[in-house]
């Protein structure tokens, strides 16, 4: 017997249900089924985003419905377009074998007088975003006054979304003695307020303790040097080559950098913030449920909302500023009783913001090292193996086998295996094997204390060139390069100030640095460098007049005033790309993350920053080669 018909479902719902491959109700669905269909009542029901909110609020809200009263009856309230939608089409699958019961979905970026126009023609149940309601009511394009049901969904995200003004309005335009079920993942004092206002004794229901996070995610953190982020975030990927994530970052800005800094180095990745159209939501939207795209980034407003199932990974480039709102980023995987992993990428400074969590949804963090190269070259290797081992065959490729076994004719199956694996996982080798280890960036090592140089390790110099000697990061990267005869790679992270520039090189090139270019003669200026007591910088070194500098630490992640990470190198390396610079024109500074450059002439852009528009990040990914074949 299924579970479902235990729940006092009629008929035509357990048929819906048959045919959607439901088994089980989850632990949401038990409890709140049973309530909402023997009384009439109002419910607050706490659970995370993912346990199936909507069928235990939409099989009890069909079977109450009378189909055959054309009349608003039901009102759903949700945050986003895309939740609105997705409500919209589960209630409607879940109707199928109801005789005349009509559901619309009423939301921003779409004709309202179309919308109006399918309500008019009889719509029991409306799914609403706030913004449009409110519009629609003041329009006079829709009645509510008559309802029997209200749902609110997501109550928290949609508070949290500044909607508060607009839900009081609108349930203050319903009935006194209609039911009213509140569903959220967390009671912040907001959802409290509307709770007491609006509904009347509610029955309560939580799964899992109160305000905690899915018993489905696990939880883990890694620390490295602000610097690392970014090369953190690629290690994590290519550690976990089946990775199908949404990646989160605090601003828009950070999100676009982010993203184009992804694509650049061969991942299908693209970008979701508030300055993207509806068109280019709804295209990245698509592409990311499609799994064309397998790294969504995302700010914490635009991902609202989003329920894309099977996502393996939730990764938090940035901590959100509000505590809160990490409960709402892990619940996107783990769903539907999947196993997920919600990552943390922070600083040392940032480790009591763990523990801060770990109170609130009353898990514990697990602490891991960023995976070395050699251990994700044995990752990946090992993804590769399985992946030829999996592979169907597909037999019009008989026809081609003679003219290829000729190519091949002399090669042992030694050889033959070794190559062919090559062909995909050099790549991984030639990046890896000269990059420095990440994990153990947590020393205790005095500042002071003199930093050893290793050939793998990256070296920030200072030089006493700069703007003034006509020199923008992209020329004086190029003398660089030709006057130490290095390659193209081999000089990064170059950043122009007026009388002076920094830039970097690996460890093996520091004796050539040092040798040839102190006291080099350029046009009549004698040049001089020195090394900085770490790879970004010291706070504190002498000019080339021998007067004391201060650099401030101000911006994100510690930056020095002035001086910005690209992150990568111009966008010109990885393991999944063909390397290549690129530079782009800018009409204005760009602005870091908490940090804000001043100079009194025009700010000279690092080398690797972009200012392309939001639509480019998916464009540049459905053109590039995808990331794994």
């Amino acid at each position: 017997m299924n579970k479902f018909e235990q729940l006092g479902l009629n008929e035509s719902l357990l048929l819906a249900i048959k045919d959607l491959g439901f088994e089980n109700p989850s632990e949401v669905q038990e409890k709140a089924i049973p309530v909402l269909l023997e009384n009439e009542t109002d419910l607050v029901a706490l659970a995370q985003t993912g346990t199936g909110k909507t069928a235990a609020f939409g099989f009890p809200l069909i079977q109450k419905i009378d189909a055959e009263d054309r009349s608003t009856q039901a009102l759903i309230l949700s945050p986003t377009r895309e939740l609105c939608l997705q409500i919209t089409n589960e209630i409607k699958q879940y109707s199928k074998y109801v005789k005349g019961l009509h559901t619309v979905a009423v939301y921003g970026g779409a004709s309202i007088t179309e919308q109006a126009r399918e309500v008019k023609r009889g719509a029991q149940i409306i799914v609403a975003t706030p913004g449009r309601m409110q519009d629609m009511i003041n329009r006079g394009l829709v009645n509510i006054k008559n309802i029997n049901y209200c749902i609110l969904d997501e109550a928290d995200e949609m508070l949290n979304m500044g909607f508060y003004e607009d839900i009081v309005s609108i349930l203050s335009d319903t009935p006194d003695e209609k039911s009213t079920w509140l569903f959220s993942a967390t009671m912040p004092t907001e959802v409290a307020r509307i709770a007491k206002k609006f509904m009347a004794d509610p029955a309560e229901i939580t799964v899992g303790t109160k305000n905690s996070g899915s018993a489905t995610v696990s939880h883990e953190f890694y620390v490295i040097n602000a610097r690392d982020r970014y090369e953190a975030l690629k290690r994590l990927a290519d550690a976990n080559p089946d990775i199908f994530s949404v990646v989160f970052c605090r601003t828009k800005r950070d999100t676009q950098a982010v993203a184009e800094k992804l694509i650049e180095d061969g991942y299908s990745a693209a970008a979701l913030h508030g300055d993207l159209s509806q068109a280019q939501r709804d295209t990245v939207m698509k592409a990311f449920r499609g799994r064309q795209i397998q790294m969504l980034v995302a700010t914490d407003v635009a991902a609202r909302g989003i329920d894309v199932d099977n996502i393996t990974h939730v990764v938090n480039y940035q901590l959100p500023d509000e505590i809160e709102t990490y409960n709402h980023r892990s619940g996107r995987t783990g769903r539907a009783g999947k196993l997920g992993t919600s990552i943390v990428i922070i600083t040392k400074s940032e480790i009591r913001k763990i523990h801060s969590i770990e109170k609130i949804i009353k898990q514990k963090f697990e602490e891991k090292t960023i995976p070395s190269g050699i251990e994700i070259c044995e990752i990946q290797l090992l993804h590769l193996a399985n992946k030829i081992k999996d592979t169907e065959v597909d037999h019009e490729i008989d026809n081609y086998l003679p003219a290829i076994n000729e190519v091949l004719d002399g090669l042992t199956k030694e050889e033959l295996i070794k190559k062919m694996v090559s062909v995909e996982f050099n790549r991984f080798i030639s990046y890896y094997k000269k990059k420095r280890d990440l994990s153990g960036e947590r020393s205790e090592r005095s500042s002071s204390e003199p930093r050893e140089i290793r050939a793998g390790d990256p070296v920030r110099y200072f030089i006493n060139i700069g703007a003034r000697d006509d020199f923008d990061w992209m020329q004086l990267k190029d003398f660089l390069k030709e006057t130490l005869d290095l390659g193209r790679d081999d000089v990064f992270k170059v950043d122009v100030k007026e009388g002076f520039s920094f830039f970097n090189t690996d460890g093996e090139h520091t004796e050539k640095v040092m040798e040839i270019l102190n006291g080099f003669d350029l046009n009549g200026r004698r040049i001089n460098v020195e090394i900085s007591k770490n790879d970004g910088g010291s706070r504190e070194r002498r000019d080339h007049n021998g007067r004391n500098e201060r650099r401030s630490s101000g911006g994100f992640g510690g930056r020095r005033d002035g001086e910005r990470s690209s992150g990568s190198r111009g966008g010109s390396f990885g393991p999944r790309s063909e390397r290549r610079e690129v530079g782009f024109k800018s009409s204005a500074p760009r602005r870091e993350s908490g940090s804000i450059q001043r100079e009194e002439r025009k700010p000279r852009r690092s080398e690797g920053s972009s200012d392309r528009p939001a639509s480019r990040s998916f464009d540049a990914a459905k053109n590039r080669r995808p990331r794994r074949s």
